[in-house]
């Protein structure tokens, strides 16, 4: 019988030292929730009691300090990198792009129905609503030849638009060869297929650019590139003007794909020819009006659309005698 109230009392003890007795009898107060008060003859003394409920305290925190050690990746494990299986990963990663691009050409472009986007009348390439909207384009100005003109792309306050704003310095390098300088340009990159391969964009059944935009009062270049050619050159491009007329309102600018000049290294070439509009590779957007000072542009969105009222197919004069001496 004395080993039996022993044992219980003990539980009783060790029952009261894991609660808080504040938490259980916040009113009472802390005495009240003694087991031992059943028992006169077994008081423990107050001294005693917290002795035994620091040691059962410590006793818990060593217990917790060894749990969290357990979960401690030691700093001298590494984890185990296989460069076959990253080659794996991302080769399989290709294959389903690849397949996916394979179905949505089945289907139609985009998954969407063939007969659909030969009917419709306008498609929205561009907008910017997020993040990974911006990620498709690139900046840049003539820092990189040693100038000071400086360009930010942004999302606009309510992620509606995209703000390209900045600063056009038409400062000459101290490079002792670069006499010219002042430019921000604004280009979408290159969309990438399965293997990076190049894509294009296909408009050949719209016949004009359209834009939502609202400026500063500045004129922008409106640069288009073609991938017609296995060697893509760079300086090569068709262009036309974008005036924007400042103020709080959004204009609308539509600009005919027959309007666009042939350019090579900014200057117009003599040999014109209409711009093939199925082998889009890119869009860009360069101020260089050589005015010095902050200047902004917001685009909401940047598309394409057919114009039944515009029939002219090419607005600029093409001789065969120039593009014979040329060649």
């Amino acid at each position: 019988m004395a080993s039996i109230h022993k044992l219980l009392t003990g539980t009783c003890l060790h029952r009261n030292f894991l609660k808080p007795r504040a938490a259980l009898h916040p009113f009472v107060g802390i005495h009240s929730a003694d087991c031992s008060s059943s028992n006169p003859q077994k008081q423990v003394a107050p001294a005693d009691r917290g002795s035994q409920q620091r040691k059962t305290e410590e006793g818990m925190q060593k217990h917790h300090h060894q749990e969290a050690a357990v979960d401690v990746t030691s700093p001298d494990k590494k984890p185990e990198l296989s460069f076959d299986k990253a080659i794996r990963d991302e080769a399989m990663e290709h294959f389903r792009r690849l397949k996916d691009e394979i179905v949505a050409h089945m289907i139609g472009p985009e998954g969407r129905p063939l007969q659909e986007v030969l009917m419709e009348q306008a498609r929205v390439v561009w907008q910017f609503r997020k993040k990974e909207d911006l990620d498709k384009w690139i900046v840049t100005s003539d820092k990189t030849i040693g100038g000071r003109s400086e360009i930010f792309l942004k999302l606009s306050k309510n992620n509606q638009s995209a703000l390209l704003y900045g600063t056009l310095s038409s400062e000459a390098p101290q490079d002792g060869e670069s006499s010219q300088s002042g430019y921000c340009a604004m280009i979408s990159r290159i969309p990438r297929g399965a293997f990076e391969r190049k894509l294009s964009y296909d408009w050949s059944q719209f016949n004009t650019l359209y834009l939502r935009v609202r400026g500063d009062g500045r004129p922008w270049m409106v640069n288009i590139k073609q991938d017609t050619e296995f060697i893509q050159r760079k300086s090569q491009m068709y262009s036309y003007f974008m005036f924007t007329r400042g103020g709080p309102y959004w204009q609308e600018v539509k600009i005919p794909f027959s309007k666009f000049f042939y350019s090579n290294h900014g200057r117009i070439r003599d040999d014109q020819r209409p711009l093939i509009v199925d082998k889009i590779s890119s869009i860009g957007f360069t101020l260089a009006d050589k005015v010095d000072g902050p200047f902004f542009l917001e685009i909401d969105f940047i598309g394409v659309f057919t114009d039944p009222a515009h029939t002219e197919e090419f607005a600029y004069e093409k001789s065969a005698l120039i593009s014979r001496l040329i060649k």
